[in-house]
């Protein structure tokens, strides 16, 4: 079971072990860390899952869609290279040891 590592809004670090296939933001809500709104469920509507993925790890992760890329775009807090989406994202053996932070709110 691969493991990650959840930064909070506050700066708490959580040590997660991640079911594989849930994406991460089910990681993060199922685990009631503190900031993971996800409004929509999941479905890519709101950005209100915006995470910061350690940049040893963005190669590991599927491209940003069109419309993540949309709706990051839309975030004050966007990062070039770091930003995504955590429901756009699915746990697997390779993401064992991720690395991420829950982005400001908007």
């Amino acid at each position: 079971m691969p493991q990650i590592t959840v930064t909070s809004r506050d700066g708490e670090k959580y040590v997660i072990d991640a079911e594989l296939n849930q994406t991460l933001m089910e990681v993060i809500r199922d685990n009631a860390i503190d900031g993971m709104d996800a409004i929509c469920g999941g479905c890519c509507s709101c950005a209100t899952c915006h995470i910061y993925v350690a940049p040893e790890f963005i190669g590991l992760l599927p491209p940003v869609s069109e419309d993540e890329d949309m709706l990051l775009d839309g975030s004050l807090h966007r990062r070039p290279e770091v930003s995504r989406l955590s429901c756009q994202i699915r746990v697997s053996e390779p993401l064992n040891g991720l690395a991420l932070e829950i982005a400001p709110e908007d």
